[in-house]
């Protein structure tokens, strides 16, 4: 690649993170921490998850609102279906829109008991699809879901995941964040399937920097996601080297950033898990820059 076509594969780059609300005083210090490190890499948007059964649903409310009143970033607030009647849900919706909040992560979710099998609220929304509607009926927010380039574990067969994911668009959904993947031709075999359906909003691949590879192969056997035997030959004998998995984890996401990109990709999303410094080292090879200025001045 040219120097001229690397730097204006740079510049095209966008890149959007994802925070979870913190459980006590300890982790929410390190969530501010990490938002106010990545804050002057100007990111799209930064998202605000959402507990199983809308267990942090005050929580991520009262995050989402703070990162709007106290700092230069766009927030999104994730919301479910889960547990919650439609009236409940609707509340909600609507003191986002009354806090100014415009963009919401909209997710089926999944039940308080790990592994439960979905179980709708009776009074409530009974998939993603009637959530997105519900959301647009009450405000012009710009709606974003879920995808899965491995196929959502519940999921029946990939072709009707995708039908579920064209289903979301038509019903209002503007783009779509992947489940983290390891495996780059997945991602772009996903996107041939999906653009194949007819489905033409972006898709933006999530990245997920794994320091932690104990606790990444949990959540990726939660999600039906797969671990290659090399990103595991990778951690081997590295249990007591943090700094070494730190390294490992950069070069990993950067490799895989990069590659997607060289397939047409340019949008991003990080799940930093409120770790900021890998995040930001990550973003720094890839040619994001911290903006002058960008958190408004402590008034006199």
């Amino acid at each position: 690649m040219s120097r001229k076509a690397d730097q204006n594969q740079r510049e095209r780059t966008r890149v959007s993170f994802e925070f979870f609300p913190p459980k006590t005083p300890e982790m929410e210090q390190t969530l501010w921490r990490s938002i106010r490190r990545l804050e002057p890499l100007a990111p799209e948007f930064v998202s605000v998850t959402y507990g199983a059964g809308g267990s942090t649903r005050e929580r991520t409310h009262a995050t989402v609102k703070r990162i709007l009143d106290e700092t230069t970033l766009e927030p999104v607030a994730h919301l479910t279906c889960v547990g919650a009647s439609r009236a409940e849900v609707d509340d909600v919706i609507r003191g986002y829109w009354n806090a100014g909040i415009r963009h919401i992560v909209a997710l089926r979710g999944d039940m308080p008991e790990l592994g439960a099998p979905y179980q709708p609220h009776p009074d409530g929304y009974q998939s993603t699809p009637e959530l997105i509607a519900g959301i647009r009926k009450i405000g012009d927010f710009d709606v974003i879901v879920s995808a899965y380039p491995e196929k959502h574990p519940e999921s029946t067969s990939m072709e009707a995941d995708i039908e579920l994911l064209k289903r979301k668009i038509d019903a209002g959904a503007t783009r779509a964040i992947t489940q983290f993947v390891f495996d780059t031709e997945k991602h772009v075999r996903f996107l041939e399937k999906v653009r194949g359906a007819g489905i033409s909003v972006p898709i933006v691949p999530g990245i997920m920097p794994t320091t932690n590879f104990k606790g990444t192969r949990r959540m990726a056997a939660r999600c039906g996601a797969s671990i290659p035997s090399w990103l595991e030959n990778y951690y081997i004998g590295l249990d007591d080297e943090l700094e070494t998995r730190k390294l490992i984890a950069a070069y990993v996401a950067t490799e895989q950033v990069n590659r997607l990109r060289g397939y047409g990709f340019d949008r991003f999303h990080f799940y930093t898990l409120n770790q900021a410094d890998l995040t930001f080292a990550i973003c720094h090879v890839l040619g994001l820059r911290p903006q002058a200025a960008l958190t408004p001045a402590e008034p006199a």
